[in-house]
């Protein structure tokens, strides 16, 4: 006689019992059918050469930064390499020395107009959606889904649309020509996606621990800090570098409200005019376009773990 599917199983004492066959087909499946594609060795053939592709670019641009401007007129940067085998290769300083402290090119003064411009324009928009965020997820006031359609929606009006309001705005309160339209066009862009991503993960967050910190006594406050924050630092740290590599590399928004004002232009602005108005100086050009990514690189590269654990945090559940 056949053993009734609801009777259980006697495991004996010793052996750990492993799930039934249709539980880890709806478990394990879809991880294991990934985990298949993912280390085939084809699609890792392909991730690397994608990868060598990519950088090729970047290795050039590196390459050519570091030769003199006669080798780069004469020859290719792809030439350095056998020219080093020859022992003829020759490097230098001086494009970077040129680019940063050049009379006519002065990149050090707008690279410290780049830092000042985009911490603040981090750090405004996360500190803004975090609170509104726990405020869609965790409080109930009136209207909340309806407020959260709207900022939702947002996101699908184009910058471009709200540059000219915006600039007039700044006008006539009389702060353009400063930081501040910057820092806030900025923030203003960047708080409709900031909200949705960080109230989606703070959703994710088991209710079971904010009703037990309400029953020991908390309050909106200390559940914030205690409870929730400890639980989005990778949420935090994933959009924190998807901001900063954003306004970083940001021109338009930079052209519009800081490219008039010489003390307020970020790094952008000048190598763009720098490519319309020294064209022909590609040492120059090289070093000033290098010295413009190597700040992305360097923090997205030291903080790939934490953009990596955002962006998997909440996907899965259980």
């Amino acid at each position: 006689m056949s053993r009734d599917v609801t009777e259980p199983a006697v495991v004996p004492a010793g052996v750990t019992s492993t799930p039934a066959p249709t539980a880890r087909r709806g478990l394990g499946g879809r991880a294991a059918k990934a985990r298949r594609r993912l280390s085939n060795p084809w699609a890792s053939g392909i991730a690397i050469c994608l990868a060598v592709l990519w950088s090729i670019p970047t290795l050039g641009l590196l390459v050519t930064s570091f030769r003199p401007e006669l080798d780069i007129r004469r020859s290719g940067w792809w030439t350095v390499f056998g020219d080093a085998a020859a022992g003829e290769g020759v490097f230098t300083f001086r494009n970077y020395e040129t680019a940063l402290f050049g009379s006519s090119t002065s990149l050090a003064d707008y690279f410290i107009n780049s830092v000042v411009i985009t911490l603040p324009s981090v750090l405004i928009p996360i500190s803004v959606a975090l609170l509104a965020a726990y405020a869609f997820a965790w409080i109930d006031f009136p209207g909340r889904d309806w407020l959260f359609i709207v900022v939702f929606a947002l996101q699908i009006i184009p910058i471009q649309v709200t540059m000219i309001p915006l600039l007039t705005t700044y006008v006539n309160v009389g702060i353009n020509g400063s930081f501040w339209p910057v820092w806030l066009s900025h923030s203003i862009f960047a708080l409709p996606l900031a909200i949705f991503l960080l109230h989606n993960f703070m959703k994710d967050i088991p209710p079971s621990l904010v009703e037990a910190a309400r029953v020991d006594g908390a309050g909106h406050v200390k559940i914030f800090f205690r409870v929730v924050m400890p639980l989005l630092v990778p949420a935090i740290a994933a959009f924190g570098i998807f901001q900063f590599l954003w306004v970083w590399n940001d021109l338009l928004v930079s052209l519009v409200f800081a490219g008039g004002t010489p003390n307020v232009a970020p790094l952008t602005v000048r190598v763009a005019e720098m490519a319309g108005s020294r064209g022909g100086d590609w040492h120059i050009l090289s070093a000033g376009a290098f010295i413009s990514m190597i700040v992305p690189l360097i923090v997205f590269l030291s903080l790939q773990r934490y953009f990596v654990r955002g962006l998997l945090a909440g996907s899965v559940k259980g």
